[in-house]
């Protein structure tokens, strides 16, 4: 395919980014899907081989396809990629692979935009949506004297499968889902601790023979504003839990302490003072959304984040976000999440486009036919 004009572009072609796909053909946009991989899957064939999601199959589809097998089991990594690819390979959208986008920037005549990948290539579109996600970016804080410490620093990016930390020492530094889960894998075969600033908060996954998700989003606390500071407490996202994550943590294989004063060489120094030697620091702090290629657009605030209402750019008409981590609700940075925000921000973008008198073609939404990749 040469053609380099599309009614819209879409930067990154993993969950939110086919879902936003799939959603412009039903709205009658045609949209072009630019994915810097070599598949449309986002950042799934990259964490852990034992990651399974917190959500069943059955609240964890994208639009129009259900997730295969049984509906109440919770899908695991490479379940979730192939769920993926097959999406997109059914998927009625221009998907390009390998093509990172560099930067994007308003069109030479002022009227939508310009995204250039890295060999160059420069496509155009009246809108644009950011879809890599909230997962693409590590995010790695410093502890005290990190720098300094001499054993080996990873974060849970990094972290695939427990057999090369047989016999170490491991302190984990967050208490999320993956940490915990990373955390009681490792316990199996090496002494491991996490480092929390607070203590860890567990949710149950299931109330009532039920999973939480359906009862966040019947009791409207998965898109209640009000609902971010009950549900995380201002201490990050809480751990689901069938019970097993809590009683394995109560039982000190592994365990949880107050987070570490400093590092000093090979050791950590613990708040009460005690030393020990530290073979590894695993830092399961989360990620950051990599949106670098919107820099020129002055999207961003003070703190390097994207200024946006539900998704919708306050700063750049046109531009919307599909993927960010609570963009409208709980569930807005899963596979759940994504479809329903994807709606509402190509809803609004195409309003607003008709309001500036910005042309965005529309067609028929059957008129492209299977997935074209280049």
């Amino acid at each position: 395919m040469t053609d380099r004009t599309a009614s819209l572009l879409i930067v990154g072609g993993g969950q939110a980014g086919l879902a936003t796909a799939r959603i412009a053909r039903t709205l009658g946009v045609t949209p072009l899907v630019l994915e810097a991989a070599d598949r449309p899957a986002g950042s799934w064939p990259h964490y852990y081989d034992s990651l399974t999601l917190f959500s069943p199959a059955r609240r964890s589809a994208l639009p129009g396809v259900p997730f295969p097998g049984d509906p109440d089991s919770y899908p695991a990594r490479d379940e979730v990629v192939a769920y993926l690819t097959g999406y997109a390979a059914r998927l009625d959208a221009d998907i390009r692979t390998g093509h990172r986008v560099e930067r994007v920037t308003r069109a030479e005549d002022g009227a939508g935009f310009q995204a250039v990948t890295a060999d160059g290539a420069v496509f155009t579109a009246p809108l644009v949506i950011a879809a890599t996600g909230a997962f693409s970016r590590p995010y790695r804080p410093a502890p005290p004297a990190l720098d300094s410490f001499a054993g080996t620093v990873l974060h849970s990016s990094d972290y695939r499968r427990p057999e090369p930390f047989t016999g170490r020492r491991v302190v984990i530094v967050g208490g999320g889902n993956s940490a915990v889960q990373i955390a009681i894998e490792l316990a199996a075969v090496a002494e491991v601790t996490l480092a929390t600033r607070h203590p860890l908060r567990f949710m149950p996954q299931r109330i009532a023979g039920r999973d939480i998700h359906l009862w966040l989003q019947r009791t409207g606390l998965d898109t209640a504003r009000w609902a971010r500071p009950v549900l995380t407490g201002g201490q990050g996202t809480p751990v689901m839990d069938t019970g097993t994550y809590r009683d394995t943590i109560a039982s000190g294989n592994p365990d949880r302490r107050p987070m570490f004063d400093r590092l000093d060489g090979n050791q950590v120094v613990w708040s009460d003072g005690m030393r020990e030697h530290v073979d590894v620091v695993l830092l399961a702090t989360g990620y950051r959304p990599a949106l670098d290629y919107l820099a020129g657009l002055g999207t961003m605030d003070e703190d390097g984040a994207p200024r946006h209402r539900a998704g919708i750019s306050t700063a750049v008409p046109g531009l919307g976000y599909v993927g960010l981590e609570w963009q409208r609700s709980f569930a807005s940075a899963t596979l759940r999440g994504v479809g329903a925000d994807a709606r509402h921000v190509l809803t609004r973008l195409l309003k607003q486009s008709r309001r500036t008198g910005v042309p965005v073609a529309a067609g028929d939404p059957a008129s492209v036919q299977g997935v074209r990749r280049r």
